[in-house]
């Protein structure tokens, strides 16, 4: 039986992520801030929870020990390198040959190929500075933490997201290698199926040393690449 970690498991992703990792079988250990740990009382005895923030190294140890898979929600919050922290720590302390795999947006690229929009271009240069200022956000800490993952030599993968809203799972989504292809175009998907993504993505060695950025199965531009339209 497979055993994954989940890092940021109190959050609305992560919440999704443990529920389909407890579908599949798997031996699940969350972890999330203390204040968080009642958010997560639906898994109840069924998952090991360890309480603490996502970057407290020791936290991250105890809780990756034996894992096959850590999944990582990598939170820009504050400006107390928490995205970067948290990513260090798990690439520190994970086994060797375990599966990674990240979480973040469509800010983040790979190989500079990536073709943005003007959205996305204001929000992560006027608003993501904004909320810097404002200590509530740090874009550039997350951007320095894929920089770590992408540097590293473990089997990790980076799940990059488009805009995400709440419904019932259409399933797995599509992905592209770079934001701006056709197929990326609607800029939406479902927050349960990105969570889907990851979990499959932990099981897809294809998607190692990859940083797909993904769309929802059901928009418009996924089914109009499906048919070639």
């Amino acid at each position: 039986m497979m055993k994954v970690c989940i890092v940021g498991a109190s959050g609305k992703l992560g919440k999704y992520m443990v529920q389909h990792a407890l579908d599949r079988g798997y031996t699940v250990v969350g972890v999330c801030r203390a204040r968080s740990v009642e958010k997560l009382d639906a898994f109840k005895g069924r998952i090991t929870v360890i309480p603490g923030d996502t970057n407290d190294r020791e936290v991250v140890k105890r809780a990756v020990a034996g894992c096959d898979g850590v999944l990582v929600v990598l939170a820009p919050m504050g400006v107390q390198q928490y995205a970067s922290g948290t990513a260090q720590a798990v690439l520190d302390y994970a086994r060797p040959g375990a599966r990674l795999v990240f979480s973040c947006g469509w800010h983040i690229t790979l190989d500079g190929q990536d073709v943005y929009s003007w959205k996305i271009k204001v929000l992560v240069n006027v608003v993501g500075r904004l909320a810097r200022l404002a200590r509530v956000v740090d874009l550039d800490d997350q951007v320095e933490a894929c920089r770590r993952v992408f540097a590293s030599d473990t089997r990790w993968t980076v799940v990059r997201g488009s805009d995400l809203e709440e419904g019932e799972s259409q399933g797995l989504p599509v992905w592209s290698q770079h934001v701006g292809d056709p197929i990326l175009e609607s800029n939406i998907t479902l927050r349960v199926d990105f969570a889907l993504f990851m979990m499959a993505a932990l099981e897809n060695d294809e998607l190692v040393h990859v940083a797909p950025a993904i769309v929802g199965c059901k928009t418009r531009s996924a089914l109009a690449h499906a048919t070639g339209a």
